[in-house]
């Protein structure tokens, strides 16, 4: 029977927006676990290590991602054996549990990345469930499944991002004092959102409606008008003092709904989501756009930022040994409203603080962002060390070790829930 702790090779692309060389968390974990081949080259970008992938590498930009998963886009492996862990759970249903194998059809029900990011990503939104099977039957090519994407980004460096849209005053302000924006976006929907914005009993209806005719006009620009504004946009940037945009701080994270719009802009983030590749892209790339689909799909909520955050809570199902509790370590966690995926982010702050988590009736994948030390299920100890990746079978106990001090690891896992909304785990 296959022992259900398994280090994972991993696979890295790269992609015109990710961060060059060393400077990118994402070549800097793959190299820990190499691809045949693999080495950092410093002019070269590396966007994107996904956790759970094994094909080579198709696209050779400047981006670079960490893949952890078992999509057939880029499968992770078993660093032992090299069998693909698509194959190892798929002859083992014990591994992800038989009601999870079940589920979603022996394939981990999510996509667990990496992403180191220089410049931005394309404005975008994920489709919702129904939207995906309409536009998968209609272009399978640029929607590849019939699934949805709902994601959650975890800063490990400083990040910068879009998500939603602001609160109609703020967008009204823009308007008023950025006449390149004003041009494109028309006078009569500016004046429209300007009015709407002002009114103090506007429902959400009339506002969104508002929001969408503005947003569609600027979408919709003629491609001559865009770059004749943009340079004026560029022009009014450079005589002006901009203050830059809040960010989100490392151990923070916001959560992407299906249809809600967003954008990445720079720094490292753990990713996790539902397993899909479908994305609606409509800006800031040269891939397929469909700039028609988002404008007609987007909720266009308008919230403030602080609504998009997605607040950590402790984790109940570990325990931390004395000195972890006495040095401030702690084990956080993201839980989206979705079934598909949570995240726990573990901090060991002294050499020889120790987490162990209870075992949990669905899969898990860890990996060591920063320090070192080990991994352990049963009788089976491994090295744990910056880069390194493992897949924890289910209902196994799993116990993580540091060796000196701030030891940073992320654990993405599903299972399953009783109707009661209680949490099922080997013996708990």
């Amino acid at each position: 029977m296959q022992v259900p702790l398994i280090r994972l090779q991993c696979g890295v692309n790269s992609y015109d927006w990710g961060k060059k060389g060393k400077d990118s968390a994402a070549a800097k974990y793959a190299l820990a676990t190499p691809p045949d081949g693999f080495s950092i080259e410093e002019e070269k970008p590396y966007a994107e290590v996904c956790l759970l992938l094994t094909s080579p590498v198709k696209h050779q930009t400047d981006q670079a991602k960490l893949w952890m998963g078992t999509h057939p886009s880029l499968p992770s492996k078993d660093l032992e054996t090299g069998r693909s862990l698509l194959d190892l759970v798929s002859d083992n249903q014990a591994l992800m549990s038989t009601e999870i194998s079940k589920k979603y059809n022996n394939k981990l029900p999510f996509l667990f990345k990496v992403l180191s990011i220089s410049k931005a990503l394309s404005i975008q939104a994920h489709p919702n469930k129904k939207l995906a099977g309409e536009l998968h039957a209609k272009d399978p090519k640029n929607y590849p499944d019939d699934n949805h994407k709902p994601e959650m980004a975890i800063a490990i460096t400083h990040f910068e991002g879009l998500c939603g849209f602001r609160p109609l005053k703020e967008i009204a302000h823009f308007l008023k004092t950025i006449p390149p924006l004003r041009a494109l976006v028309g006078e009569d929907r500016a004046s429209s959102l300007e009015t709407t914005a002002a009114a103090e009993d506007c429902d959400l209806v009339t506002s969104k409606s508002s929001l969408r005719a503005a947003f569609t006009a600027l979408m919709k620009s003629a491609p001559e008008d865009v770059r004749a504004m943009s340079k004026s946009l560029v022009s009014q940037a450079e005589s002006q003092e901009i203050s830059p945009g809040p960010s989100l701080a490392p151990g923070q994270a916001m959560y992407l709904k299906a249809d809600d719009i967003h954008a990445y802009v720079s720094g490292d983030i753990i990713e996790c989501m539902a397993s899909s590749d479908n994305v609606i892209r409509a800006g800031f790339t040269p891939k397929f756009q469909d700039v028609n689909t988002l404008t007609e799909i987007l909720t266009y909520d308008h919230d403030p930022p602080a609504q998009q955050l997605l607040q950590p809570v402790d984790y109940p199902y570990v325990t931390l040994n004395t000195a972890a509790y006495g040095s401030g370590s702690d084990s956080l966690l993201y839980d989206p409203p979705i079934e598909e995926f949570s995240v726990v982010r573990t901090a060991l702050k002294a050499d020889g603080a120790k987490a162990t988590f209870e075992g949990i009736a669905g899969p898990s994948v860890v990996i060591c962002t920063s320090g070192q030390g080990s991994i352990s299920v049963g009788p089976k100890r491994e090295e744990l060390k910056e880069g390194f990746v493992y897949f924890v079978g289910a209902t196994a106990e799993c116990v993580i070790e540091s060796r000196g001090a701030d030891m940073v690891t992320f654990k993405a896992f599903c299972e399953i829930e009783d109707g009661k909304g209680e949490r099922e785990t080997n013996g708990h």
